[in-house]
């Protein structure tokens, strides 16, 4: 069954919310991942982007984690070292990027140089294109 290319696929973006991103163990408020969650949410996002909350993503040593990942047909990313909420912006741009294509793969140098030297991990489609 072909799919509907006028409607962009469902992504994920999910952001560690228990990253502290060098923040001491003992500091009051929110860690600065949930204060990312939090900025990015009160961003517009296109229809086609989910922003959901996650606990630990085992990247502890790189600042603010976040995974985007859109369905069986795109590469999946793993970003780190982010540093709190005065990132949304540059993350919501990489995000929006990665929405707008059907592979997940966004041409290098449209991405950030954040983007660009942070990856953390790029984990291939469950489909591959002779599925």
């Amino acid at each position: 069954m072909a799919r509907d290319t006028t409607t962009p696929a469902p992504v994920e973006l999910l952001v560690c919310v228990t990253c502290r991103a060098g923040q001491p163990t003992d500091a009051e408020g929110p860690r600065p991942g949930a204060r990312l969650h939090d900025a990015l949410g009160a961003l517009d996002w296109p229809d086609n982007v989910t922003l959901r909350p996650v606990e630990c993503l085992s990247n502890c040593d790189q600042g603010c984690s976040l995974v985007l990942r859109g369905g069986a047909a795109r590469w999946t990313y793993v970003y780190g070292n982010f540093t709190g909420a005065e990132d949304a912006a540059l993350v919501h741009d990489g995000a929006v990027k990665y929405a707008a294509t059907d592979t997940g793969l966004v041409p290098w140098r449209e991405r950030s140089t954040h983007f660009r030297k942070n990856c953390i991990a790029r984990i291939p489609p469950l489909e591959t294109p002779n599925d």
